[in-house]
């Protein structure tokens, strides 16, 4: 079995976790705003969130990355309106 220290350059790197903030409809129909839920990417943080809100509507995702906040593009039509600000 090789040293670590022979094995120069080669680390086990965290993965990269980032945050979303979700506003939803849930199933009765209350809107619940700034649900922040971490996650490798949109659809694991989704996966997550419908397990504790179950059969909710997603209204707006939000990913947050280093302190910048950036909407999800979901539609041509986002993207056009995000470079028109």
């Amino acid at each position: 079995m090789a040293n670590l220290n022979d094995q120069k350059g080669l680390f086990m790197q965290a993965p990269l976790i980032t945050k979303f903030g979700f506003r939803i409809r849930t199933r009765v129909g209350l809107v619940v705003d700034h649900l922040m839920i971490h996650g490798r990417d949109e659809d694991e943080a989704k996966r997550k969130l419908r397990q504790m809100y179950r059969d909710c509507e997603v209204l707006e995702c939000v990913c947050h990355r280093g302190g910048m906040r950036m909407p999800m593009m979901t539609s041509y039509e986002d993207v056009v309106n995000l470079i028109t600000r």
